[in-house]
């Protein structure tokens, strides 16, 4: 009977997955055609960006700049080539699509906010901080409860069977909401793939605890064989986002809500 139940909840799961147009932004020529100019001007219109250097020959040198030779905290706060034609080629295109009465897009799965004081989205970063510090409280909470307001087993282990995995849940979560925070400060490559794989290895857990607390699965073999499965597809999708394709192109939208919202324990 519970296998039913899973095979049921995991198809269920599997029929909500749809294709979707993450980014219109990106895909227009006008923008495209932006983009290929900066590259090999250096210039968007009348700005021109000194980050943006070429060689000798004409070649267009432009290293990431984690991988400059000033200090961290330096680099931090400038940019390179890439992110400035892309940011200001957005800012002229949204300047055209506002002239003839069109509402704003997405690039790059983002949408066109101006930079404030070095952080691309600040409103987000905000946000991604506050909810880092509300999943600390809760986790740093629910040890308190389990660990100092309970009556512990021989060994101090928690009788609440759960414990451990909702502990696992709680990192899992500050690591994402983390990194959440540094992606929409700073969206370069690194940022981004561990913003997206934090938040991918969250979500595959977040289901896992799902079925394992739903369906109240105690025996470690049941579990087991319950999480390889999931484990082995998500392992391999963060294999594949960070080695193969990043791509906002096409998107795969799962309809699975609070995949970061803390789920208390009553």
């Amino acid at each position: 009977m519970l296998d039913g139940w899973v095979c049921a909840f995991l198809l269920v799961l599997y029929c909500s997955v749809e294709v979707i147009d993450a980014s219109a932004g990106d895909a227009d020529p006008r923008y495209r055609v932006c983009i290929t100019q900066c590259q090999e001007t250096g210039c968007v219109a009348q700005r021109c960006f000194p980050n943006c250097k070429f060689s000798s020959d004409g070649e267009f040198i432009d290293r990431p700049w984690y991988m400059q030779q000033e200090p961290l905290y330096l680099q931090w706060k400038k940019w390179d080539c890439q992110s400035d034609c892309r940011y200001y080629c957005m800012l002229d295109r949204e300047k055209e699509r506002e002239s003839h009465n069109l509402g704003p897009v997405k690039y790059h799965g983002k949408w066109p906010f101006r930079r404030i004081y070095g952080m691309q989205e600040p409103a987000s970063v905000a946000f991604s901080a506050l909810n880092l510090a509300m999943h600390f409280h809760g986790w740093v909470s629910f040890f308190i409860l389990i660990y100092y307001k309970l009556p512990l087993k021989d060994g101090k282990k928690a009788y609440y069977e759960y414990a451990g995995l909702w502990h696992m849940y709680g990192l899992l979560s500050l690591n994402s909401w983390f990194w959440s925070a540094v992606f929409h400060s700073r969206d370069v490559d690194i940022t981004e793939k561990l913003d997206y794989s934090s938040a991918v290895v969250l979500l595959g857990y977040s289901l896992i605890l799902a079925i394992l607390r739903t369906f109240s699965i105690r025996d470690e073999a049941t579990r087991v064989m319950v999480a390889a499965p999931l484990i082995a597809f998500v392992t391999t999708h963060v294999m594949y986002i960070n080695f193969y394709l990043l791509d906002y192109a096409v998107a795969v939208s799962l309809t699975y809500e609070g995949c970061k919202d803390w789920i208390w324990l009553e």
